[in-house]
């Protein structure tokens, strides 16, 4: 393990390691108006949701690492407290990193990327139609983390409305995770799809409380057979299967089938249950 303070490396390097470690991160992308009513386009990855009661998104246009000047968004929010967050899919990924070129201040990043413009109901900021999802902000406060390059802005901002495409909503006009197709920022040039494969779900651990791993007998527990997240899958059943519900897990389980692969395929599946009752006649 290489450890070091932050404070004894450039900033580049702390830019790099805090920017590779912490991902995939969302990416927020601010449309802004100045005073004069030029429009400005640009997306920032130090983002998320932080409240939902206020709807609150957070996201920070830092200054610049090169030249240490602030970012058009960061001065037109100052100048005019409102934005529209709009989300990126894969299909917007391409003309999203266009928009971030750059560009002198005044000049159109709608235009220069090719997105489309359109009036927001409540907000000065326009939306991005080729957006699934667009958020109309009002900004609470801009908190200036430091004047030196690199430093942060954070924008706080509250959720007025939201606007979102049916074609990404499921059949309880939620937002179908499968079909939104989001991108999120990694380090360096590295983005993440979330999409197919890379996405899961594991069920939430409100309605119950777990066993803990510690509660698992050491047999399983000590095994080394099992990683982490086999463990963890163990350790969220609700309570220790007594010898009884480990025979009825059993039944119809042929001897051939009581292995250590089997049980993992098992926990893969989300079998928990029945994989603990095959572990506990192998260990």
């Amino acid at each position: 393990m290489k450890s070091f303070d932050l404070k004894d490396l450039s900033v580049p390097h702390v830019h790099h390691h805090l920017l590779s470690a912490v991902g995939p991160r969302p990416i927020c992308f601010a449309s802004t108006i100045d005073k004069e009513g030029n429009k400005n386009l640009a997306p920032f990855s130090f983002f998320n949701v932080f409240s939902a009661n206020p709807p609150i998104l957070v996201f920070s246009p830092a200054r610049s690492g090169r030249t240490g000047e602030t970012k058009h968004t960061h001065d037109n929010v100052k100048e005019v407290a409102e934005v529209v967050v709009n989300v990126v899919t894969y299909d917007m990924l391409h003309q999203m990193n266009l928009s971030s070129s750059p560009f002198p201040k005044g000049v159109d990043e709608f235009v220069k990327s090719g997105f489309t413009a359109i009036a927001s109901d409540l907000v000065k900021p326009y939306r991005v139609k080729e957006s699934p999802v667009q958020m109309e902000c009002k900004v609470l406060e801009v908190k200036e983390l430091g004047n030196e390059g690199a430093a942060g802005n954070l924008v706080i901002c509250e959720v007025l409305r939201m606007h979102l495409n049916e074609d990404v909503l499921d059949e309880n006009g939620y937002i179908d995770q499968t079909k939104a197709d989001l991108v999120a920022r990694m380090g360096g040039n590295w983005y993440c799809r979330a999409h197919g494969d890379s996405i899961f779900e594991v069920e939430k651990m409100l309605a119950r409380v777990g066993v803990g791993v510690d509660a698992l007998p050491e047999n399983i527990r000590l095994s080394h057979v099992l990683n982490g997240n086999e463990l963890g899958l163990l350790g969220s059943l609700s309570e220790i299967p007594s010898p009884v519900d480990i025979d009825r897990e059993l039944e119809g389980v042929s001897d051939q089938e009581i292995t250590l692969g089997k049980a993992k395929e098992l926990l893969a599946a989300g079998e928990s249950l029945k994989a603990y009752a095959v572990l506990s006649r192998i260990l």
